[in-house]
């Protein structure tokens, strides 16, 4: 963008972009040559290059819905050998946001978690950690947490969950976990019903208390706080400034929007324009911010006041069992026994358990399968295998 430089015009940029354009006009004919693009942000081009004759023809390549994942993940799924249970259509409803690259990601890892176990087919099982490990990152099972820091993970985490569960626009619940991951100490997962394009402002109140949660669970149990909510804390405020600055969901500031937008500096041109309002409106903008934050915090307590049982329930069944998944957590929110709750997961451990040695009875070989090297003769020629054991 020309002109948008600290110290003027006159930089490499408006030196490049003006020998760009002169390049696709030229004084000769070139009618052969199509000249094609692409950039993440539109916002920042100069608006000579996108006259007419220039790049006046925008394609938006947006993420894809949950047709298009489906589509996608078809084509990742080619040729790999996946279980008889793997339903593509519920994997791409778990999948809202992703790209191609993350789907192709998940399937990838997906087929090395398979062989790494022995298996010959994909299953929904490695799916489902695979998914999670492009979301949160790998588990960390070198992080060893105190019982201490395991319970208060424990609250926090269901004070998630619990808020998400009962406020009527907050997305449901997929799942709920202690197991470290990332720079996370613990995770709560929700996963949206339907692909959306637009929110309306009682959903982002509701999303916001829900990110919220978990600090107003530590503040119930422990009567204390931690660090642990710094990100929910972050991505609240975030959230909140939006909604004043650029939705105009603000109530006493009315339907205005003031400034850019914050998590996308252009350096130079918005930097050096400085602030675009009066130091009152900043004042106001920051008590409205304020404001929201508090009412979407003031509606996490209430609701975790009110079902204490429920909190305290389910923070220490999540301490025994350390991840509770969706259909567990209706089916305990609904006066489930947890231990009929959970008789199904345990029998199918069991199974897989029983599996696992079984296959690794079958891989030992036996003392007249192992090759011999003669005395004094060339050792067998052995070659290795590739860890995705010929799944890619």
């Amino acid at each position: 963008h020309r002109g948008a430089g600290l110290g003027g015009g006159h930089d490499e940029r408006e030196q490049t972009l003006n020998q760009l354009l002169v390049e696709m006009d030229g004084f000769e004919a070139n009618e052969s040559i199509i000249i094609m693009a692409g950039t993440n942000r539109p916002d920042i081009l100069d608006p000579a290059l996108l006259r007419p004759g220039r790049f006046d023809r925008q394609i938006l390549v947006d993420r894809p819905d949950r047709e298009g994942r489906k589509a996608i993940l078809e084509v990742h799924t080619r040729g790999k050998p996946l279980a008889p249970t793997v339903d593509l259509d519920t994997l791409a409803a778990q999948t809202p946001g992703f790209t191609g690259a993350d789907l192709a990601n998940v399937v990838n890892e997906a087929a090395l978690l398979s062989a790494r176990q022995g298996k010959r087919i994909v299953g929904a099982e490695e799916l489902e950690e695979s998914v999670m490990r492009v979301i949160a990152g790998p588990e960390k099972k070198s992080r060893v947490l105190s019982e201490e820091e395991r319970l208060i993970t424990a609250y926090h985490e269901t004070g998630h969950a619990l808020v998400a569960h009962y406020l009527p626009n907050a997305d449901p619940v997929h799942k709920i976990s202690i197991i470290s991951r990332g720079q996370a100490l613990g995770y709560t997962i929700t996963l949206p019903t339907e692909d959306k394009f637009m929110v309306k402002r009682k959903e982002i109140m509701d999303k916001l208390a829900h990110m919220l949660g978990g600090r107003v669970a530590e503040e119930i149990r422990f009567d204390d706080i931690t660090t642990g909510a710094a990100n929910d804390l972050q991505r609240a405020t975030e959230t909140a400034r939006r909604m004043v600055t650029q939705y105009g969901m603000s109530e006493n500031l009315g339907p205005l929007t003031f400034g850019h937008d914050p998590a996308q500096p252009f350096v130079g041109r918005d930097y050096g324009m400085g602030q675009e309002y009066s130091e009152e409106t900043a004042r106001a903008i920051d008590a409205e911010i304020r404001r929201v934050i508090d009412e979407a915090y003031n509606a996490a307590s209430r609701v975790l006041h009110e079902h204490r049982d429920e909190l305290d329930m389910l923070s220490q069944l999540l301490m025994e069992r350390e991840t509770i998944d969706k259909d567990e957590f209706d089916a305990l929110l609904a006066g489930g026994v947890p231990e009929e709750v959970f008789r199904a997961k345990d029998e199918q451990k069991a199974r897989k358990a029983e599996e696992a040695a079984r296959r690794g009875r079958q891989r030992q070989p036996r003392e007249r399968d192992v090759p011999r090297r003669p005395v004094g003769g060339p050792a067998p020629n052995i070659s290795p295998v590739s860890e995705a054991g010929g799944q890619e």
